[in-house]
């Protein structure tokens, strides 16, 4: 996906490309004092891709499938759609700027790493990485995104779309980091996501695309927002910070231990110790114990309601 994007931006004479030592991408295009910003991830989360994988295309859809062994699989349209639709504003616009982020699905790797100063100058941050047609997604886990003027100006109700809240993905990463303007995460037409049934409609993937054009020429100023806690207080700091990184660790462990069984604290640590430099070792038996425990405990309750 990097080098597929790095040679769509060959095409771009004034787009300038960069990668960072994680593997995240920045492109900039043009030089202004503002820029509006789309922000998507590369990785992808199917279990199979046979070699002759293909994605089909009707009128009305997109899905992937394997004729040799005759099945549906998944086509990563999470966040392949994001992508997508950043690369066509790339094209549209003479002023613009991109972040792609690698590693989101497995506790948004890319963005905790990312370089904050990259969106110093931006007016707002858009990210298409929600499912099906018409999440505006404005909260997640309680902590505010946007401004309300900023709600209030993009026209929402227009393009079918309705404030909500969400899951975890990296623009709420860039606001727990200080981002200070206002961002959200929109529906962008992709449906049953991390499955070999994912599939996308067409004309919510276009929705979409036609709402943030909407987004970039009528909103030209920058939306400034602090990101608030449940507390009223601000989201900075070194202790914040530590348990940021031990609840997200504590997230992805279910779906780290279901696809290498036997892991170990110490493995952990070594894979994921650049990216949650706060933890410890003592952190990681921590989590590896507290799931085994859990686990437990679920194992035997259903044991007992079979035993009833």
């Amino acid at each position: 996906m990097i080098k597929f994007i790095k040679g769509f931006c060959k095409r771009i004479p004034d787009a300038k490309f960069e990668k960072d030592q994680v593997g995240n991408i920045y492109i900039t295009r043009g030089v202004s004092e503002t820029y509006p910003c789309i922000v998507a991830h590369l990785d992808q989360v199917q279990k199979i891709h046979s070699k002759d994988f293909k994605a089909y295309e009707t009128d009305a859809i997109i899905f992937g499938y394997s004729a040799k062994h005759k099945r549906f699989e998944g086509l990563g349209a999470d966040d392949k759609n994001g992508i997508w639709i950043a690369l066509k504003c790339l094209e549209s616009y003479d002023s613009i700027k991109i972040a792609f982020f690698v590693g989101e699905e497995i506790g948004c790797i890319g963005s905790s790493k990312a370089n904050m100063e990259f969106f110093n100058d931006v007016r707002f941050v858009i990210e298409p990485d929600r499912r099906e047609r018409n999440d505006l997604i404005t909260s997640i886990s309680g902590m505010d995104l946007c401004s309300e003027e900023f709600i209030n100006d993009i026209g929402y109700a227009r393009f079918g779309y309705k404030p909500t809240d969400g899951l975890m993905t990296d623009v709420m990463e860039l606001k727990e980091r200080g981002l200070e303007v206002s961002c959200i995460n929109l529906s962008c037409g992709y449906y049953s996501p991390h499955t070999n049934n994912e599939f996308v409609v067409k004309k919510d993937l276009l929705n979409c695309l036609n709402f943030v054009r909407h987004i970039i020429e009528t909103c030209t100023k920058t939306y400034q927002h602090t990101s608030e806690d449940w507390y009223g207080r601000s989201r900075y700091g070194k202790e914040y910070e530590y348990w940021e990184q031990y609840n997200e660790m504590s997230m992805i462990i279910d779906d780290i231990v279901n696809r290498y069984p036997g892991v170990t604290a110490e493995m952990l640590q070594e894979y994921y110790g650049y990216y949650f430099d706060m933890l410890e070792i003592g952190d990681y038996e921590e989590i590896l114990n507290t799931y085994n425990e859990e686990n437990i405990k679920t194992e035997k309750d259903e044991e007992r309601k079979l035993a009833v």
